[in-house]
């Protein structure tokens, strides 16, 4: 049956297709082999096919168990069933693991290497950088190696698979996380208008007072000439410097700048 073959290399959809006509021990197989190849690490559609569920009953049932791990668990919830589940290749060990950082990764953003030696089940911290380096080349993660502090600073990490029991979880943490934004907006166009009614009134009092300063340019009497001023009667003199302040020094009468004087 073509689902026998060895397909390693091909792309996920090319494994969905050949899962839809596989039953048995070539779909056993074909899980496998999912397992093992590179760039695959979400299997949610393929446990979501009739054909693989039915796994969970038969004699493959190990196999449907080792899938789920693999969708939804890591390295160390492998360990605690091995006795009861099928061995793993190199590549499915290192798959695994690199899930397993991924879930440490939605939990802490900087791991320090000590947690990672003991859930990934690695000897030395050798072995731990050469498999976080190759996780960053899979593009499952993003981050740096901090030799100095010991840890794993993780900036991106893919999803991983979801239960369907924990859909509830996450549409309640999103119904938060969207009244959360719709408080902030509230708060936002609240300080907007709040800003625009400031705007407002301070444009409002400064056309009030350029219209006072206005009035005041207008109402502002025109000084007298020296012509005009002799012209001033004297008992009107006092009146006139206490107005116009032009010569502070007249002390007499106007007429001492007569010209017949």
């Amino acid at each position: 049956m073509a689902a026998e073959g060895k397909v390693t290399g091909q792309s996920q959809e090319q494994f969905l297709l050949l899962a839809k006509a596989a039953r048995g021990a070539a779909l056993a197989s074909l899980i496998h082999q999912v397992l093992e190849a590179p760039g695959i690490y979400v299997f949610g559609e393929l446990l979501d096919m009739p054909a693989v569920r039915e796994l969970a009953d038969s004699e493959f049932s190990p196999v449907f168990r080792l899938l789920t791990i693999f969708a939804y668990g890591t390295y160390a919830d492998y360990l605690a069933e091995a006795a009861n589940l099928p061995p793993l290749t190199e590549a499915q060990k290192n798959k695994l693991r690199h899930l397993s950082v991924v879930t440490l990764a939605a939990k802490i953003k900087c791991i320090p290497y000590s947690v990672l030696l003991e859930q990934l089940q690695l000897k030395n911290v050798r072995q731990l950088e050469d498999l976080v380096i190759e996780a960053v080349y899979a593009d499952v993660l993003r981050g740096s190696l901090d030799q100095r502090n010991q840890r794993l600073e993780v900036d991106y990490s893919i999803g991983r698979d979801i239960r369907r029991e924990e859909l509830s979880t996450i549409t309640r943490t999103l119904q938060e996380w969207c009244q959360g934004c719709e408080v902030v907006l509230s708060g936002i166009e609240e300080q907007v208008s709040r800003a625009n009614q400031h705007k407002e009134q301070q444009l409002a009092l400064k056309q009030q007072i350029e219209s006072e300063v206005s009035g005041c340019s207008r109402e502002q009497p025109v000084p007298l000439t020296l012509k005009q001023l002799e012209q001033v009667p004297c008992g009107c003199y006092s009146l006139a410097e206490e107005r116009h302040c032009l010569f502070p020094r007249l002390r007499g009468s106007a007429k001492i700048w007569s010209k017949s004087n």
